[in-house]
């Protein structure tokens, strides 16, 4: 993989740490609600045809919260600014779950910037009625449901009990920040499905067939409501299939992002 570079984007006194890295058309990933990671896995497949940008939420990786912050508009009005400011000229937009989440936001109001969008076992709107668990509550499920939840191979579950006092804490930091954006109302909003039709770039959705916090028919139901998108289920992954299945992944992102 090219050499990435860490950079800090000052936008209107909230900095935003960005890693950079490979060389190409930019790819703007929003990650999810477990926080930054070191490196992309499916990165190192991509990085020789587009350049990839990930920046990090406010909150997360050991980050400040802005006082004025409050919910997810907040960070979509952010990356809107963050955004304009790079200039960037006909990205792709992807977002893991919560990240899915903004990205959708993000292009409802603005696709101008964009040449596509890819959503990966997103969050963000709420098919079902008001007694309807669309969304498995992952602030109140035990450890062990989260994880089978989560994860279709049990093996790559984080092993916390090795984990340093540093790690947990970071950790910790990131739930909480997790919770400000999203816990009220619950990884959705309710206003979200009704804008959805605005999108109009080509949109690719990725969803790990054996996901128990958001279902495959979850992004169904997300599909219904974007024109023109297109589903794509990866079998023997959870809810992060880039990461179980990184080959299958990294092949149907560059089919999309190539065609």
């Amino acid at each position: 993989m090219t050499s990435q570079t860490s950079t800090m984007v000052s936008l209107r006194g909230v900095d935003v740490p960005m890693v950079r890295c490979g060389s190409g058309p930019p790819v703007l990933v929003l990650h999810g609600g477990d926080g930054p990671v070191d490196h992309l896995p499916f990165a190192k497949s991509i990085s020789s045809s587009f350049e990839l940008l990930h920046p990090t939420h406010p909150g997360f990786g050991g980050t400040p919260i802005p006082e004025h912050f409050d919910g997810l508009e907040d960070l979509t009005f952010l990356y809107l600014d963050l955004i304009d400011s790079l200039d960037l000229q006909d990205a792709i937009l992807v977002g893991f779950s919560m990240g899915g989440w903004l990205a959708a936001e993000i292009a409802v109001m603005n696709t101008g910037r964009f040449s596509k969008l890819v959503l990966v076992d997103s969050v963000g709107i709420k098919p079902g009625g008001p007694l309807d668990r669309d969304i498995s509550d992952v602030f109140a499920l035990s450890a062990q449901d989260l994880q089978k939840a989560t994860w279709h191979d049990q093996s790559l579950v984080p092993n916390f009990p090795e984990m340093s006092d540093e790690e947990l804490q970071m950790i910790a930091s990131n739930k909480i920040a997790h919770g400000l954006y999203t816990w009220e109302p619950y990884m959705h909003n309710p206003k979200l499905r009704y804008r959805l039709h605005r999108i109009d770039i080509p949109t690719l959705l990725v969803w790990g067939e054996n996901d128990g916090i958001v279902t495959p028919d979850y992004g169904a139901a997300l599909q219904d409501l974007i024109s023109g998108a297109r589903l794509s289920v990866i079998p023997d992954a959870g809810h992060h299939p880039h990461i179980e299945q990184p080959a299958e992944f990294t092949a149907r992102f560059l089919e999309f992002a190539s065609g």
